[in-house]
Order: structure tokens, then C-alpha cells, then sequence
């Protein structure tokens, strides 16, 4: 295994088992945009589509499986738990993603090496990764 990507798979993580404990812990997600957590929803989701069907190792199963469920804890903690939810300013989180996803998908309809329907996510989420990038960044700013 890379040395380089364990560690960068470990840091990422961490990062995401410290966002869940601040939001467990506080009982708020505030700071948090919830537009950014769906489109690393999303994206894990696309990217890991091969989960089911191409096996390479169990930590790289193991660590897909835990990416994608990280990210939809900490969707549904700001979308459905009681106390989180309320926490949550809609008011600050005004990007528009549902344009942004579809923007990609149109994009990687027309550009992909082979028109299946894995080739086109990964396109796609090629082009999310980048605009949530930036939107984090933006979010940041702030």
C-alpha cells in the first residue's frame, strides 16, 4: 500500500471523525454549510460506485464503505436530527448546487471516454470535486 495515500486517507478521517464529534458534542452544526456536505455525499457516491463490483482490498473497501457513511451521517445530522437541524443557518448557505449538479452532469454527457454510465459519474463528480473545492473556499471567506 502508498504510504502517501494511507496517510492522506487517515487525514481525511480524522477530519471528518472531528466534524462529527463538534456536531454531536455542540449539538450544532453551525459554520457548517449543508450544500457542501451533500455534494461530498454525492460524490462519494459516484466515486465509489465500483464498490459492488470491482474488488481491489478490503482496507479499500472498508475505507469507501466509511467515506460514503461518514458523509451521510453528517447530511442527515443537519437535515434530520431535532437539535442540529436548528442550528443550521439557511440564510448563509445560499449556493445554488442542485444548478451545479446538473451543470455537471450535462458536461460529463458530453465529455467522456466511454458513454457508460460509471464513465459519466466519474466525469461527473470530476467536475463536482472541483466546484465544491471552490465553494468551500468561498464558504471560508466568509
Amino acid at each position: 500500500m502508498n504510504a502517501f495515500r494511507f496517510l492522506g486517507d487517515m487525514t481525511h478521517l480524522f477530519s471528518v471523525l472531528v466534524l462529527l464529534l463538534k456536531i454531536y458534542a455542540t449539538k450544532s452544526c453551525s459554520g457548517v454549510s449543508r450544500k457542501t456536505q451533500e455534494l461530498y455525499m454525492l460524490v462519494f457516491v459516484a466515486r465509489y460506485m465500483d464498490l459492488f463490483t470491482d474488488y481491489i482490498s478490503l482496507y479499500n473497501s472498508v475505507m469507501k464503505v466509511v467515506f460514503i457513511t461518514s458523509s451521510a451521517a453528517i447530511v442527515w445530522c443537519m437535515r434530520r436530527h431535532p437539535q442540529v437541524r436548528r442550528t443550521y443557518d439557511k440564510d448563509q448557505d445560499t449556493f445554488r448546487h442542485v444548478v451545479l449538479v446538473a451543470a455537471a452532469f450535462v458536461l460529463a454527457l458530453l465529455f467522456n471516454e466511454r458513454f457508460t454510465f460509471r464513465e459519466v459519474m466519474w466525469s461527473d463528480l470530476t467536475l463536482l470535486v472541483h466546484r465544491t473545492v471552490e465553494l468551500m473556499l468561498q464558504w471560508d471567506a466568509r
